[in-house]
């Protein structure tokens, strides 16, 4: 019997870990600025899972920030992540969150609004 998976909890990178972090993952394409590879405390970087550089672009453009943008941006990403590498590294994140405690790390500084809230949504449908 598989275990049912754990909704994973999203965390801005810069945050100190907690001791509930569980397995960390950063979730965004570019490493976060000013932060040392020792100090982020990550456990994976699937870089597949990431939006592209593209849909990124758009999204934090002065367009992207339109009334409605967020919800054209998951469809876009969501496209993306359908995708067979990114589908097949968001199948990887399913399973670390099935086996516990999963954190998505991002430097964005509104995560509720971000790629790794549609993470979180697709990994808990």
């Amino acid at each position: 019997m598989t275990r049912a998976a754990s909704r994973p909890t999203v965390r801005r990178i810069y945050d100190p870990p907690g001791p509930d972090d569980g397995v960390r993952v950063l979730v965004d394409r570019l490493w976060p600025r000013g932060l040392s590879k020792a100090d982020a405390h990550i456990d994976e970087w699937p870089k597949s899972v990431t939006p592209s550089t593209e849909l990124r672009r758009w999204y934090h453009s002065a367009e992207g920030t339109s009334e409605g943008a967020f919800e054209e941006f998951r469809r876009q990403y969501e496209a993306e992540l359908a995708e067979p590498e990114a589908a097949e590294a968001l199948d990887r994140l399913r399973e670390l969150a099935r086996k516990g405690p999963l954190t998505l790390l991002t430097a964005s500084k509104r995560p509720e609004l971000s790629h790794a809230a549609v993470l979180v949504e697709l990994l808990t449908r």
